[in-house]
Order: C-alpha cells, then structure tokens, then sequence
C-alpha cells in the first residue's frame, strides 16, 4: 500500500471527547474501546481493583488512588482503516476549565448516561458546551448489566431535559438486572452477549434475526414477546432517522450497553465511526480554514506540566486543524512575527508518549514546552495572519483563600501557582488592598481545590493551607470603573486577575443584583472576553 494523500489522511480520522458525570463509566468505557483497537490488550478497570492494574488514561498519582479522572488524556489507536483520537475528560466534581476546553478540540462527543440514574447534573453542563459548538452527540446508555430504568423513560429523558430529539440504534432486552443483549434496528437482528471474563477480553455473542423462530426459542417467550412489542412501538412513535440531524447536532443516535462487561461497545465502535464526522472546516477570523487545502496549522487547548515526575517537563496539547505537520518544521506562532521550531511531538496512551514524525488534521499533539505557549495560541506554517479564535475563559463556581505552610517555599509557591493557572487547572485572584501572600484561587469544580494542594505538595516540595469561601459567582468589571467608588455589599470581595483587571466576587445571584441596582451605570460580565 502506497503512501496516503492529505485529503486520504485526514478523511480517516474521528476525534471524539467524551463526556458524562462522575461514575457513569466513562474511563472503563475509553479503555474497551481500546482494546478493540488492539491498542491495549487487557482492560485494567479503575474501579475493580482486583488486579493492581490502573486504567490507561488515568495518569496523575491522585488519579489511581481514587480511581477517578481529573485530567483529560488524549489516546490515539487505529481500528479497521480508520485513526480515532479519543479526549477523555474528567467527570467528577474536580472537573476543571480544562474539560470545557478540550471540547473545543473535538468533532464529536460522545455521551455516556448511566442506565440507573439517567440524565445528571455534569453532563448537562458538558451537553450545553456540545450544543453551543453544534458539534454531533452519540449517546451510550451505559451500565445495563444492572437493574436500568425503562428505557423510554431514558429516551423521555434525554429529549426533557437536555431538548435534543433522540433514535436508539439497538434496543436492550432485560433492563431489571437480567441483561440478555441488544436487537440492531438497522439489521433487525439480535445480539446475545455471554461470558466476558469480567470485561477483560473480547465477549462472544450469538446474531440472528429477531423474528426467527430458533431466536424465540433462545430468548424465551417472554423477552422474546416484549422485544417484538417495544420495537413495534418505536417503529411507530419514535423518530426517523436523519443522519443530517445528527452531524447538525440535533438529533443523537442512542445505543444501550454495558462497558464493564464489554456488552455493545464494538457494535457502538462501528456505527460511530461510520455516522462520525471526519474533521471538517473551522473558523479564524474571517477566513474559513479547510482541513485537507489550508497547509499547517493548529491550536493550544491544554498545557499540561509534569506529566512525567522524573523530568520536569511541560507539554503543550496542540489540535491540528489543517494541513500535515511535520517532525521538526517551523510555524508561526502567537503575533505572527517569530516561527518556532516544532521538535519531539509526541503522541499519547495516557503516560506512554511516542515521538511521532508527521500528523494530520485531527490529530492531537503534545509540544514541549519552554513557557513559549499559551492556551489559544494559533501555529500556522503558512500564513503568519491566521488566528483562530480564542477559547473563552469560563466563570469558576468555587474560591478559596490560600497560604503557603512554609515561609521558606515562597518561590516554589509562586512558579506552582503560576503553572497550574497557565495550564488553567486554576484562576488566581489577589484582594485588593491587602496583603500580596494570600491569593484567592477560583475553580470550575471543587475537588480541584484538593488536586492542586496535592500537585503543589508534591510536585514543587510546597505545602498550603487553603480555606474554603462562600463565593460562587465571578463578575469581571467592564469599562475600567474602579470598584473602590462602587456600593458594594459587606461580603463582596474586591480582587484583581493575573491580568490586573477588577473582578468582584458574590456568594449569590442577589448580591450581583443588588450591586447593578445600587450602581446604576455599572456593567459586569462573567467571561472574560
């Protein structure tokens, strides 16, 4: 086989993120998927510890203690033709700035529901930032191995509270604990799963058509009946299937599954990367930039330091968006009047890195990084004008007071707080009229609070005192007004960003009312532009 064109190269990627609340499975499932791909060949799940393995994309030590993703990864592996990216991004309640970003870098998302507690609070978040990119949505109803809803009361769910129009691809039989399979609407036939090693290789499963008297047999005739009447009725009632709808983001196909057990997720692979978009036109400026035509260029969305202990290292994460790039060329970068030179790009399996020589549209790369980059920087090998736009910077929801334990850790103190607000893992605040040594630190999820003092303790030798605050809301002031004239309430507290711009902070919605009632001309906004 010769050598792939650009256009070739760039029409067989799928780059994904994918997105759901704490424990709905999400790092169990990215690994299945990869060991589909060949890319792994035993999956180590994160929570059952049976065997001391960690789950691939779960690299920060804080990570595999507690079994949950705070960082995003970005894996890459190849299956039947095609080069899939996934982003895998932190659910918890630690989740920070960087999981809204990372969505910028996507084509797709990925949504994983929990069949037992349905549409939850994380990921209407995470769907709003989808929908607001109009990027395409796949759902996966996860967990079925267990006791699920009903699930049309799941379908009714999804179109309710999240307002998009949903078509299940397959349909579970058995949704109270007693699982059987899935009947493939397109197909029209039935997969029955059994066996699974608890999840840890490939499951066997029986196909047939759902109307064939063996199949009957073998299904029993209770699930058999109920199956041919629930598929009855969403023949009916349910939607048409549109795959324009889906790639507009309006309308997402649904599968019902199980990662754990390795029920459904291959059939899931096939279809998605056959309904995926491959990467298509983004948006610099005035410019439309096409993906195969426009040469090099790319964009910051993630900077991510010490990923390796052993080496003090910072990696910045680039999204190619255009072009082929290539080991050692030269790029504009920032104001478009210096190249850079891009050496050692790596690519990723969580901590494994290769140094890779070419990439395409697509792809994600990490840059070593000697503090050169920032997140939303564009790189461009062909025009020095070209810029994508930034990535906006979205509120915190949580603030806090913090200290260095240690009058001799200053300077450690220092370049870590510096670090970890360039990585955007945090927003840092300093009060106006006080002393410098406190600083107020914002975050998008409370857990991250608890990541940075780790990562500051061990990363750079500098433990920290942090105490809570009961501000939820960040106001930036707009038109230069000093808020020192303003009639603010007793808890407002008056601070400045890394940037010198003046930043209220409420504890509630009727503080920020009160303020805008009280100073009539004030105008305030809660993202930065």
């Amino acid at each position: 086989m010769g050598e792939l064109t650009i256009k070739e190269e760039v029409t067989r990627r799928r780059t994904f993120a994918i997105i759901s609340h704490p424990d709905a499975g999400k790092t169990t499932m990215t690994e299945k998927l990869l060991l589909y791909g060949g890319a792994i060949r035993l999956a180590g799940s994160v929570k059952a510890r049976k065997t001391a393995k960690h789950a691939v994309s779960d690299w920060m030590d804080i990570e595999k203690q507690r079994g949950i993703s705070v960082t995003s990864s970005v894996l890459q592996f190849e299956y039947d033709g095609y080069c899939i990216n996934i982003l895998d991004t932190p659910g918890h309640q630690d989740f920070s700035e960087d999981t809204y970003r990372t969505l910028m870098a996507a084509d797709a998302a990925v949504m994983l529901i929990d069949g037992a507690k349905g549409v939850e609070a994380q990921t209407i978040k995470l769907f709003h930032v989808c929908k607001m990119r109009g990027i395409p949505i796949f759902t996966f109803i996860n967990k079925m191995d267990r006791a699920a809803k009903n699930p049309f009361d799941l379908m009714k769910e999804i179109e309710d509270v999240l307002g998009i129009s949903s078509y299940p691809m397959n349909w579970p039989i058995g949704t109270d604990g007693d699982f059987k399979g899935v009947y493939d609407r397109k197909s029209c036939k039935v997969e029955l799963f059994e066996g699974g090693n608890h999840g840890m290789s490939f499951v066997e499963s029986k196909t047939g058509d759902a109307a064939d008297p063996e199949f009957a047999e073998l299904l029993g005739k209770y699930y058999h009946d109920r199956l041919l009447e629930e598929i009855e009725l969403l023949d009916m009632a349910g939607e048409e299937f549109d795959l324009n709808k889906v790639l507009a983001g309006s309308l997402t196909p649904v599968f019902f599954g199980s990662a754990m057990t390795n029920f459904g997720v291959l059939p899931f692979l096939r279809y998605f990367i056959s309904m995926a978009p491959c990467p298509g036109e983004r948006i610099a400026g005035n410019d439309i930039i096409d993906p195969v035509e426009t040469p090099f260029s790319g964009f910051i969305f993630k900077i991510q330091a010490n990923m390796n202990p052993t080496h003090r290292d910072r990696l910045a994460f680039m999204r190619i968006c255009s072009g082929k790039f290539e080991k050692g060329m030269e790029a504009y970068h920032g104001d478009g009047e210096h190249k850079v030179k891009l050496s050692q790009p790596t690519q990723f399996m969580a901590q494994e890195r290769t140094i890779i020589e070419e990439a395409y549209a697509g792809d994600i790369i990490g840059l070593f990084d000697q503090g050169v980059f920032h997140i939303g920087d564009t790189i461009a090998s062909g025009s020095p004008k070209l810029k994508y736009d930034d990535i906006p910077t979205f509120p915190s929801e949580h603030f806090a007071r913090i200290t260095f334990a240690d009058s001799m850790k200053r300077k450690q103190f220092q370049k870590g707080i510096e670090q970890l607000a360039q990585e955007g893992a945090i927003q840092v605040f300093r009060q106006v009229d006080i002393g410098v040594e406190t600083l107020i630190i914002g975050a998008v999820g409370v857990l991250q609070f608890e990541v940075l003092e780790h990562r500051l303790k061990g990363e750079y030798g500098c433990p920290v005192k942090i105490s809570i605050l009961p501000h939820h809301h960040a106001r930036w002031i707009a038109g230069g007004t000093d808020p020192r004239s303003l009639t603010l309430t007793s808890s407002t507290l008056v601070t400045t960003d890394m940037e010198d711009n003046f930043v209220l902070l409420f504890e509630n919605e009727w503080g920020i009312d009160w303020t805008l009632d009280k100073n009539k001309n004030l105008k305030l906004e809660d993202i930065k532009k």
